[in-house]
């Protein structure tokens, strides 16, 4: 953990569900500044322990363990999580999916050691699972039942996302009214910098992350960017993303990495993943549908694209 002061923006980055999380306020009391960072970090565990599939005794555990068997009675907080992240699917066609998790890790490595794709019907096998449609909600008795054994869901796409929000909107009811929320990419901002002007956002050029090609004024907006650049694998000349298409069970390929701007960091977290498996043309005519959501696509020939409504300066 580290705490700095540059020009009054305190920051503090520490390891939370498994990423980097840095966590950024405007102040000029250190001590102040350190007791806000102490309960954003308690906030974020707190959801950690509930959302994680590393704790046997985690709520996602508990309703994954029951899959085909019994409903099982969990946290207004996660059904509403659960809810949300079902309407996303709805709305991304099924591009979006928590109960990905029924997928086998060891098909997908994403290492050295993995030199070709499995076949049509391995990856057929494994999507079987995968289908928002099966997962049963019932809001009176606030339980969840995973319709087939095997069904395993998880919370990857959209959980930072949640969280970073949730670390917000605790600061800001501590009384911290400038802040940024860095969860491994997936950024929410409030309040302006300093000088009293806007946070801004470089869009990183996916062939050099230290260069960005943009900028962007993100106050009181949230960015999540989901790319291929760190975890991918070449496979015969053609290069495939650490994303997988739920449709279909392979790695997507085409698309170098997805910019989603939005006015919380859940949405935008929960929409790069989507955006990315549906393709530049289908995941841009989304986003041109909902109101307050811009995108950035850069395909692998470094093409980008952009959603009506965003002007890259």
């Amino acid at each position: 953990m580290q705490n700095s002061e540059k020009g009054g923006v305190f920051s503090r980055v520490t390891k939370l569900m498994g990423n980097r999380f840095e966590l950024s306020i405007v102040s000029t009391d250190s001590v102040w500044a350190n007791q806000k960072f102490d309960l954003a970090v308690a906030e974020v565990s707190r959801i950690e322990k509930l959302l994680t599939t590393f704790s046997p005794d985690s709520q996602t555990n508990q309703i994954n363990d029951a899959a085909g068997i019994f409903p099982v009675k969990i946290d207004p907080e996660i059904f509403q999580l659960i809810q949300r992240s079902i309407r996303i699917s709805n709305l991304t066609q099924g591009a979006f999916d928590i109960t990905y998790g029924s997928i086998d890790k060891s098909l997908w490595n994403f290492d050295k050691t993995m030199t070709s794709l499995p076949s049509k019907e391995i990856a057929q096998q494994m999507i079987r699972l995968i289908d928002y449609k099966k997962v049963i909600l019932n809001e009176k008795d606030s339980t969840v039942f995973l319709q087939e054994k095997g069904m395993r869901i998880g919370f990857g796409g959209i959980g930072k996302g949640y969280a970073a929000e949730m670390a917000k909107r605790l600061m800001m009811q501590e009384g911290v009214e400038n802040g940024i929320v860095n969860a491994a990419g997936d950024l929410t901002t409030w309040g302006n910098q300093p000088n009293g002007k806007p946070w801004t956002i470089g869009i990183a050029d996916p062939n050099n992350q230290n260069l960005p090609f943009s900028y962007l004024n993100i106050s009181n907006m949230a960015v999540a960017t989901s790319g291929n650049y760190e975890k991918f694998v070449v496979i015969d000349g053609k290069k495939y993303s650490h994303t997988i298409n739920p449709k279909t069970g392979f790695p997507i390929s085409g698309i170098k990495s997805v910019t989603i701007i939005a006015p919380n960091a859940e949405i935008a977290d929960a929409l790069a993943t989507p955006v990315t498996v549906m393709g530049v043309k289908v995941g841009i005519d989304l986003i041109n549908q909902i109101k307050g959501i811009a995108c950035v696509i850069i395909d692998d020939n470094n093409k980008i694209f952009t959603s009506r409504n965003i002007r890259l300066s």
